[in-house]
This record gives structure tokens, C-alpha cells and sequence, in this order.
């Protein structure tokens, strides 16, 4: 039984680095504290509890982690500091060894965060306390929804992950794949109704693969958040190509709420190399869909990962890749640098690209991106769509997004915050990041 008594008027803070899956985690932590009467610190104030939820992709997310921990140690000195996330559970004993972390907690674990933070006594040894589990235990599927900075929710609907591509710790930070069911998710779904939500994202680590714990289908899923009521969007986060059926494909474009916005990690165009890492696919496939994409919804917005530098990338390969990335008629890239993981297969590939040859290569592809988002801009001037509102910042214009991810900005008009309205798309705004609304 938990002593509630220890959190009677505790505060906490929470800070979130990485993906919108941690966000939404970090929210489900939130509303458990809550539930147990700690409430969320207010500005100026200084918190009893800080929630760290921590990234891991790459070397770089570590190091922000660790500056992070710091900057909070300093913000809110002898608050009971607890570190959770992928690098939480990818090197627990290393976050336990940063000055003033009290609590490391696992990916099974966050979510049962009271019964570890057992009086709110900080660490006086210099080392926190670590509860762990391996990756083949994490097994529990939390749900989490949050709401973000602005209008959109996201939905966890899938975590884990089953493929061990040769470069990527998730696997071993998330363990394997497992949903929630459809019910509980179309529960969650109308929750966010009832609280006025208007667009849901759909978050996990590989969402194709919903279905894995208890045979549902992500098909099915998508068919049932169609139907409820009061939400108007809802957006796929990420799904991989292999995985994106052309039934899905197919029922976006017909769909009452899903919209033509499809982002799918390609990480590479050129074979050799998506061997190299392990992906489940080629670049014949990857084609195929972004062709399907567009034969039915020829305004979809379609955003693709790749990652460069990876080991064994030798130039003829790049080259290729790049050739491959610019004959698609996508619109936007997201590139990440390749980063070096510990336990992973990649290790063993010889040839290493030099760190000023993956800039030069990173720098490559964001250039077809610039075009590319461009273009898909351009083609969308004149028409009349709706944009959903977001809340500016002070003394700021409005900015909101189309159904398929235009950002689109006018002058500040309150009475259409998180509202979906009609506007017909003018000409690029002064900084060049958006569409004016006429």
C-alpha cells in the first residue's frame, strides 16, 4: 500500500527529450503523480519531484540528457531527481552515477513510478538507485495520451520493437512489440473528444506492427478511430514501408478523419545499404508505396528518414541513394547523421564514413528537401482547405496546419483557436516556412 501522506503538497516538474512517444509517456507519469496528489509545479516555483524521460538515438542525445539533468539540479536544488526513458534503461548505471539523480527507472518501471520513490529521501551515497529490467522482460504495454504545446493530442497505440536493425538500440531500450487493444484505444479517443481535442496522432515505435500482442490489425484500429465522433484529423506518425499495406493506403483516401499525410522511414536509397542495416525492404518497394500514395491522394504530404554516414556507406552507394531520393515525388526529408550505438550489429561493418563526409552528405540531402518542400508548397497555392489553429505566441501571427501539413499563417483572430476553418492558400510568408492565408 502506498503512504499518499509523502506527497501531500509535493510539486513536480517534467521534462521531455526525443520522440512524441516520450511525450505522451511523459504525460501518463504526470497524471499517476497526480492521481496521488502531487501537482504540477508553476512557473517560478520550486519542484519537490523532477521526471526526466530521456532520448537515446544517438551520442548527442545523451550528452543533452546529461546537460539536462544538470540544468534541472541547479533550477531546482534538492528536488528528488528521477531518470527514465531509453537511455534510462540503455545505461542505468551511468545516468545513476550523474551527479544528484536519486531514481533510474526502466521502461517497464515508469509508469509505476510511485512505488519507487519510496520517502522522496535524496541519494547520499552518489549514486542513485536503479530499477531496471532486461529488454526481453519489458513485456507491459502503458497507455498514454498527451497533449501537446498546441492543439494536437498523441495517442500511443504500439511500443517495442522486433526488428534489431543493425544500427538502432530500440529494441533494447523498448523491448518487444506489443499494442493496446482497440476498445481501450477508441476509449482514449473519445476522451479526447469530450475534452474538445480536435486532431490525434497516432505514436509508437513501429505502428505497422499493431496487432502483435493480441492478433488485432492496424487496419481495423484505423477504421474504428474513424468512427468516433468530435475528432476531425488524425495523423499516422510514422509507419514502415513494408508495413503501410495499399489497404491502408487506399482507406486514408476515402477516410472521414485520417488525412493525406503519410511520413515512412526510408534510412536509405540504395539497397546495398538497406541490406547492410537490416531493413525489411528495397527500394523497389519503398517506390511502389510513395507511387501508390499518390495515385490515390495526389496531395498527400509524404516525409521520409533517412540516415547518413551509416558504416559501410561507401560513396558509389551515397550516390546512389541520393539519385534514388530525388526521383521521388515526396516532400520532405528528415535527416539524421549515422551515431555509433554500443550492442549494435553495425559495429561490425569495416568501412566508417569520416565525420566531415557524413556533412557533406547530410547537407546533400536537407538541399533536395528544401526543393522539394518547396515545390510541394508552390502546388498547393490557390486552393481552399482547412487549417486548424494553433495558439500563437504573445504579440506573434496565427500559424495552423492543412489536412495535409501545409503550414499556413494570418493575422491573429482568437475566435478560431483550435478550430478548423476554410482559407484559401496565398503566396509564401516573409520568412518563408509558410503559406499566408488570403
Amino acid at each position: 500500500m502506498i503512504d499518499n501522506t509523502i506527497f501531500e503538497n509535493k510539486t513536480a516538474a517534467y521534462y521531455t527529450l526525443g520522440c512524441k512517444l516520450n511525450f505522451a509517456e511523459s504525460s501518463a507519469i504526470g497524471k499517476v503523480l497526480e492521481e496521488h496528489g502531487v501537482r504540477k509545479v508553476r512557473g517560478g516555483e520550486t519542484a519537490n519531484i523532477c521526471v526526466v524521460n530521456t532520448c537515446s538515438v544517438t551520442e548527442l542525445a545523451d550528452k543533452k540528457c546529461r546537460q539536462t539533468i544538470r540544468k534541472i539540479a541547479k533550477k531546482h536544488p534538492g528536488a528528488f531527481i528521477v531518470v527514465t526513458g531509453c537511455y534510462a534503461q540503455l545505461k542505468p548505471e551511468e545516468v545513476a552515477d550523474i551527479q544528484d539523480v536519486d531514481l533510474v527507472l526502466g521502461a517497464e518501471q515508469k509508469l509505476e513510478i510511485v512505488n519507487y520513490l519510496g520517502n522522496l529521501q535524496k541519494s547520499d551515497s552518489g549514486h542513485g538507485e536503479v530499477v531496471t529490467s532486461k529488454f526481453k522482460d519489458i513485456k507491459k504495454f502503458h497507455h498514454s495520451c498527451s497533449r501537446g504545446d498546441r492543439t494536437r493530442y498523441f495517442l500511443k497505440v504500439q511500443d517495442g520493437c522486433d526488428y534489431f536493425c543493425s544500427y538502432c538500440t530500440i529494441p533494447l531500450a523498448r523491448g518487444r512489440s506489443r499494442n493496446g487493444d482497440i476498445a481501450d484505444l477508441v476509449k482514449q479517443a473519445q476522451t479526447v473528444a469530450a475534452e474538445g481535442g480536435k486532431e490525434i496522432v497516432l505514436t509508437g515505435v513501429n505502428i505497422g506492427d499493431f496487432g502483435k500482442s493480441n492478433g488485432e490489425k492496424l487496419i481495423d484500429l484505423i477504421k474504428a478511430l474513424d468512427n468516433v465522433e468530435g475528432i476531425e484529423r488524425y495523423r499516422i506518425s510514422s509507419i514502415e514501408p513494408e508495413l503501410l499495406t495499399d489497404e491502408i493506403i487506399e482507406y486514408v483516401a476515402q477516410s472521414k478523419r485520417f488525412v493525406p499525410h503519410f511520413h515512412i522511414p526510408l534510412q536509405s536509397g540504395c539497397d546495398e545499404v538497406l541490406k547492410l542495416m537490416r531493413r525489411h525492404y528495397d527500394t523497389a518497394l519503398f517506390a511502389h508505396k510513395v507511387n501508390k500514395i499518390k495515385s490515390v491522394m495526389p496531395h498527400c504530404f509524404i516525409g521520409v528518414d533517412v540516415i547518413v554516414g551509416v558504416r559501410g556507406e561507401r560513396p558509389e552507394y551515397f550516390e546512389s541513394a541520393l539519385n534514388f531520393i530525388e526521383s521521388l515525388d515526396i516532400s520532405q526529408l528528415h535527416v539524421f547523421t549515422y551515431s555509433e550505438r554500443a550492442g549494435t550489429q553495425a559495429l561490425k561493418i569495416d568501412y566508417v564514413v569520416d565525420p566531415k563526409e557524413k556533412h557533406r552528405r547530410s547537407q546533400a540531402i536537407l538541399e533536395i528537401s528544401e526543393r522539394k518542400l518547396k515545390a510541394f508548397y508552390e502546388s498547393q497555392k490557390g486552393k481552399t482547405m482547412k487549417v486548424l489553429f494553433e495558439q500563437p505566441g504573445k504579440d506573434k501571427p496565427m500559424h495552423g496546419f492543412t489536412d495535409n501539413y501545409v503550414r499556413v499563417e494570418a493575422p491573429f483572430d482568437a475566435s478560431v483557436i483550435n478550430k478548423c476553418v476554410e482559407i484559401k492558400l496565398g503566396d509564401f510568408n516573409e520568412a518563408g516556412d509558410s503559406l499566408l492565408a488570403e
